[in-house]
């Protein structure tokens, strides 16, 4: 149960956190070393409903889906750092591509069935994955 306990709070960290070193980190270097993303990442640009700056959204809901790479990582026995990966790349992303659209009423993908976003999603959201599981190693929560 001590386990569980340390579960959370250590999994939004890590979570936040690989957000702002793993998934904004790489998009700053996709935008300045290969031209491949819009924006240079770490924007403060205010965004409803809160108009929280973007950054700070970002590493929120990042912590949020950290809680729940920490829980699901307690009870399986993939190697880590692969379970983060497919775990970002595949749930964050398809969650993005489809609950997020339904909830602000959009089609999934916002109808945009572009190849060159998939990838960068993916790519993105699995550095995400992969960071808050390699942030929680020396956390111990496997129990």
């Amino acid at each position: 149960m001590d386990h569980l306990k340390r579960a959370v709070p250590l999994g939004f960290i890590a979570g936040a956190m690989s957000v702002l070193i793993f998934h904004q980190g790489a998009v700053f270097l996709l935008h300045h070393l290969a031209g491949l993303m819009p924006s240079p990442g770490y924007s403060l640009r205010p965004v409803p409903p809160l108009l929280v700056p973007q950054l700070f959204s970002l590493m929120f809901w990042g912590g949020i889906w950290g809680i729940v790479i920490a829980l699901v990582l307690r009870l399986v026995w993939v190697p880590d750092l692969l379970f983060g990966f497919l775990f970002g790349a595949i749930v964050c992303s398809a969650f993005g591509w489809y609950v997020v659209t339904a909830l602000k009423g959009l089609p999934p993908f916002n109808g945009l069935w572009v190849f060159d976003r998939m990838w960068r999603a993916l790519l993105l959201n699995g550095l995400f994955g992969w960071g808050t599981a390699f942030l929680l190693r020396p956390m111990s929560i496997r129990g």
